[in-house]
């Protein structure tokens, strides 16, 4: 989710595009693109700025020139035969001609969503790159306000779907910044533009439209309603169509599954798609490693095929690789990471619980920010609870 497939700063982080839960399925910080106008000024953050500002210098050098968009092939998306073809799709699923007639013809073509799409892939970021991104003060200090605020709600989806407070809380703060962010595009227009005028992911978002349209037809919203990032991603977590009529729920029993307004359906619905890919209760989620000898490049975890477990940690033990934890099940399997910081490397295995992770947004650096943000505000957390408790 959403994932996956998002200027100031903030917006463009906010729409990391295509990838996991959120549905999104190639969203990687490797390729932030600018472009969607924030719905409201946005604060940037101002160390976090500076951080992105010297990736970009970096970036700039090696950025290749646009692709170039080719113009709209009519003049509405009613005359795209692919359009038709999926009319007639739905057609069979009851859907009046009429209706259908309708929607496609108050979808609007998307310049900047194009734009942003057809930027080429720029230097990718290493994970001390990524973290200063994500693991800052701010939004740190916005993520305990938030399990403040939600407090009854997150104990209960702990409770309910086993899935900490804390992951659920650092989600939510890495995808939206706790709903600050959330995207301003139609859905119907982001995902019209993407599936007929974006020909290498076109079958994926004509997927997603008909998903968003049977998604307003059973949530018996507007479809021009609902907004959400340049990809199609919506609400809290950024749930595409498919992962919201699949995850999404109803957790306070309102009638609705809003994602968009309701932070405890937010909440409950980001738990419920950890627990249906299933999350560990009470299970690690890495482990540092000492490497005891040899290490083949073809053992590290690389791209999206590289973040399936496929190894035990028995088998890691006779490598040579060391998990630093002693009570893991030999029998378990992780993938081996190695994480650069400068300089500097680190040494990871991911294990179950950081697969998880992965189902969100297909990225070994989305899932160790996202544990390691929801580290430290959990740490935060607690240390301010304490302080409360002691002047009570």
């Amino acid at each position: 989710m959403k994932r996956g497939f998002k200027i100031g700063l903030a917006s463009v982080l906010a729409t990391l595009v295509l990838g996991g839960c959120t549905g999104m399925e190639e969203k990687e910080i490797a390729q932030v693109k600018k472009a969607e106008p924030a719905a409201e000024p946005v604060k940037v953050d101002k160390k976090a700025a500076k951080a992105a500002e010297k990736v970009a210098k970096v970036e700039k050098k090696t950025a290749k020139p646009e692709v170039k968009i080719p113009p709209a092939r009519y003049d509405s998306y009613i005359e795209y035969p692919d359009a038709q073809a999926l009319m007639l799709d739905m057609q069979n699923e009851g859907f009046s001609e009429a209706y259908l007639f309708d929607v496609l013809s108050k979808a609007k073509r998307q310049e900047s969503i194009l734009k942003a799409m057809s930027r080429p892939a720029e230097k990718s970021l290493n994970w001390g790159q990524y973290r200063k991104i994500f693991i800052e003060s701010k939004r740190i200090t916005q993520g305990v306000a938030f399990w403040k605020e939600n407090k009854v709600a997150l104990e209960r989806a702990e409770k309910e779907f086993g899935v900490p407070a804390e992951i659920i809380v650092s989600i939510i703060g890495v995808e939206t910044r706790y709903g600050r962010i959330t995207g301003s595009y139609r859905v119907l227009d982001a995902l019209a533009t993407l599936g007929f005028d974006y020909p290498r992911r076109g079958k994926f978002f004509q997927g997603q439209l008909k998903e968003y349209l049977r998604l307003v037809k059973e949530e018996k919203v507007e479809v021009t309603s609902l907004k959400g990032s340049y990809a199609g991603a919506m609400g809290y977590g950024q749930f595409i169509p498919s992962s919201y009529r699949s995850f999404a729920i109803d957790f306070d029993n309102d009638g609705k599954r809003d994602i968009w307004n309701n932070k405890t359906d937010a909440i409950g619905s980001v738990a419920n798609y950890f627990a249906e890919h299933k999350w560990k209760p009470g299970a690690p989620v890495i482990s540092g490693v000492a490497l005891n000898g040899h290490t083949e490049e073809e053992w590290f975890s690389k791209g999206r095929k590289g973040l399936i477990p496929k190894v035990t940690l028995g088998e890691w033990q006779q490598r040579g690789v060391q998990p630093h934890m002693s009570n893991l099940a030999e029998d378990g399997k992780a993938i081996l990471m190695r994480l650069e910081i400068g300089d500097d490397k680190q040494y990871w295995l991911g294990l179950h619980n950081f697969y998880v992770i992965t189902r969100y947004n297909h990225s070994k650096l989305y899932a160790m920010a996202v544990y390691r943000l929801s580290e430290q505000i959990k740490a935060a957390y607690e240390k301010e609870t304490m302080k409360m408790a002691d002047r009570s």
